[in-house]
């Protein structure tokens, strides 16, 4: 057998729901879940004012945070 007569998905994962892919799901929906139940105000310092505001948002906001840093930091980069 050569390696033309091979199909190109051998060795990946099949499809798009890998894993991976679920235990992201998840934890993703544990998080809404999270932000969802909390919901009362909270004083936060951001270095020097202090910012009321529903806690529910400022988790919205650290999520939002951590997704765009994580992507940032793992992208995947074009050859």
């Amino acid at each position: 057998m050569s390696p033309k007569d091979v199909s190109s998905d051998s060795g990946s994962a099949r499809g798009w729901l890998t894993p991976g892919r679920i235990a992201v799901g998840v934890v993703v929906v544990l998080v809404i879940v999270f932000i969802c139940v909390n919901t009362d105000d909270v004083t936060i310092r951001v270095l020097i004012p202090e910012v009321t505001m529903p806690l529910w948002s400022a988790l919205a906001a650290m999520f939002l945070i951590g997704l765009g840093c994580g992507g940032y930091l793992f992208r995947r980069r074009g050859k």
